[in-house]
């Protein structure tokens, strides 16, 4: 009796489940239906309403054309700094201070920060510092964080230390040469920049001599155990008995040139790297503008068309909008 009781349970168990994917599979039919229905009536509603849906395409472009010849000319160039002092956060953070006087149209604050008069400031329409992305940390400059979105606690994506983009955009490009030196000016003055540049220096100079001296000494060792390891070995030839020990050679080559890698380094950081920061990679002169007609294309296409559709399919259902209304 049991077992008959627990064969229809099992039984009923497996029709429900077929019922539940029988409902399933006419839910997502009907589902596909109705999507593919949208789909056609939405090419078919457009397809008869090109014209007006084309004439705002045109208006768009040409208003995108008119908004490039009304608009003052920017141009935007980046800058890769080397820096040498340690935090590039003190450092984005420091030269951020211009983009704030930009944003404000604080031309007084900038022009004293810069060391320019206000016509050539004038000319500047934004400075930021940003930080330089390095992809799955392999050492490679990938990406500049232009939108400050990267995630600190990204592990694979981390911001590269020892370098910092800085982007300027400006209405005349000849001028950047000009921001670049008012830059380094700007960063140069900092008292605190400059006191960790002078015990930087003062380090490196201090290492470099002691790394000198090591190498004169690891020399010299060299060349005594070299002499005494000859003149044993001399001695064993001629068939005398030497009542010492051999001792193993000491290979005393790759310390040297441990020393001498480390000599480069600091050479480089009193001459290469002796400023507060280093150019890595020079401004270049853009050859296009960045409100070109494309810009204001990107901007102006979507809204002509989509206020278009909108009224087309206002226009379109206006029957059924009238008796909702009159209804309600």
């Amino acid at each position: 009796m049991s077992e008959s009781l627990e064969h229809k349970n099992v039984r009923n168990d497996e029709i429900d489940l077929l019922e539940l994917f029988r409902r399933m599979g006419v839910t997502l039919k009907k589902w596909a239906n109705a999507i593919g229905r949208a789909i056609l009536i939405s090419i078919v509603f457009l397809v008869r309403r090109w014209l007006p849906l084309g004439i705002s395409l045109i208006l768009a472009i040409g208003a995108a054309f008119i908004m490039k010849k009304i608009s003052v000319s920017s141009y935007k160039s980046d800058l890769v700094l080397k820096n040498n002092i340690g935090a590039n956060s003190d450092m984005i953070s420091y030269i951020n201070r211009l983009h704030k006087f930009c944003s404000e149209n604080n031309r007084n604050g900038l022009a004293s920060s810069l060391g320019l008069d206000s016509v050539r400031t004038s000319n500047i329409i934004d400075i930021s510092a940003f930080w330089i992305i390095d992809k799955k940390k392999d050492g490679i400059p990938d990406d500049v964080d232009y939108s400050n979105s990267h995630n600190v606690y990204d592990t694979l994506n981390i911001r590269m230390v020892d370098r910092f983009d800085v982007g300027v955009t400006i209405k005349e490009p000849q001028d950047l040469e000009l921001v670049k030196n008012a830059l380094f000016s700007y960063i140069n003055k900092d008292s605190l920049f400059q006191q960790r540049n002078r015990i930087r220096l003062r380090y490196s100079n201090e290492m470099l001599k002691r790394v000198n001296y090591d190498i004169i000494l690891l020399d010299s060792l060299q060349k005594v155990k070299y002499f005494k390891e000859t003149r044993n070995q001399s001695l064993k030839t001629e068939g005398q008995m030497l009542f010492i020990q051999d001792q193993k050679t000491q290979l005393l080559h790759t310390d040297i040139y441990d020393l001498y890698y480390r000599k480069e380094g600091y050479e480089a950081e009193l001459d290469i790297y002796k400023d507060i920061v280093t150019v890595f990679d020079d401004f270049s002169l853009p050859s296009r503008r960045v409100n070109g007609g494309l810009y204001y294309a990107k901007q102006l296409v979507p809204i002509f068309f989509g206020f278009t559709l909108l009224i087309l399919i206002l226009i379109a259902n206006r029957k059924k909008i009238t008796d909702t209304f009159n209804k309600y």
